[in-house]
């Protein structure tokens, strides 16, 4: 097994009592409250990673529990280039913040955290890690939380191509970062240029497609209602052949969490959106017509 200090990631998290964040935690007047939250795909450790809409979530929301849905930490990156600005220990002093506050996390290791996976089993300052969980809704539906890179036929059957397709995949998220870099600078929301391009390539459809189905199947043949999963940063919520499939997105492209209200109904946060929605002037009320 792979001892701690081995792992490509920082050789010290913050710890969230003796350590103050970059970024300081604010203080929002009413935060909202959820009984679960899904997060996935993070990618800390990669110049993708939109941590600052992530911090801003963390700072607007709570959860009784938190569901870490695995490629969080970038380990594939970290182990050719040593990135980890200010930011991405704010995300982890965040997460560690809320264990200490009575919030139940689950770590569910990916394929770009798999140094993770010996750990299935152990609890660190109070973040459970899981190959797998199975989570109960408010209203009664057991669903299957994996970070679903098993069902991915690429990464099973050609290990190689699927390095290939990530470093294909930086080079987009680097220009992704360009430009939104530019349109910050414009006074422009945040915009996707990857998600864009995925949706207009026919192939990508058909995998993303192809891949839910897969994962509901597999859910099935568990005998749960539904899954969560994340791996494809493509966030959706439909039934498929009877089972509710779930997918929290990604912190790269969409900026995305799934969440589950206290009486069990779920819901896509778009949080880019919201942010944007958020920064708009405050239209003023218009008078009312005459009778």
């Amino acid at each position: 097994m792979a001892s701690i200090s081995t792992l490509p990631i920082p050789a010290r998290f913050p710890d969230p009592f003796t350590t103050d964040p970059h970024v300081p935690e604010r203080l929002i007047g009413e935060r909202r409250s959820y009984r679960t939250v899904w997060v996935s795909d993070i990618h800390l450790g990669t110049r993708g990673c939109n941590a600052a809409m992530l911090i801003d979530f963390f700072d607007h929301v709570d959860c009784e529990t938190l569901y870490l849905v695995g490629d969080i930490i970038d380990g594939w990156r970290l182990k050719k280039r040593h990135f980890w600005p200010p930011e991405h220990n704010d995300v982890v002093w965040r997460v560690l913040k809320r264990a200490k506050r009575g919030t139940r996390v689950v770590y569910v290791p990916g394929n770009h955290d798999e140094m993770v996976k010996p750990f299935d089993g152990f609890d660190f300052g109070g973040v459970e890690i899981r190959r797998e969980a199975i989570h109960e809704t408010a209203d009664g539906r057991k669903l299957l939380v994996v970070h679903g890179d098993e069902f991915d036929a690429v990464m099973l059957a050609h290990r190689w191509l699927a390095f290939v397709g990530d470093a294909a995949y930086t080079a987009l998220m680097k220009c992704n970062v360009l430009v939104n870099a530019l349109r910050s600078k414009l006074g422009l929301p945040y915009w996707s240029l990857s998600m864009v391009a995925k949706h207009k390539v026919k192939n990508a459809v058909q995998f993303i497609g192809r891949y839910e189905e897969v994962v509901a199947h597999a859910a099935r043949s568990r005998g749960v209602d539904g899954v969560v999963c994340g791996h494809i940063h493509s966030a959706e919520m439909r039934p498929i052949d009877g089972v509710d499939y779930y997918n929290d997105g990604d912190w790269v492209e969409g900026c995305t969490a799934l969440v589950e209200h206290h009486d069990g109904t779920m819901e896509i946060l778009h949080w880019a959106e919201e942010v944007a929605v958020r920064a708009l002037p405050a239209q003023l009320a218009l008078p009312a017509r005459a009778a």
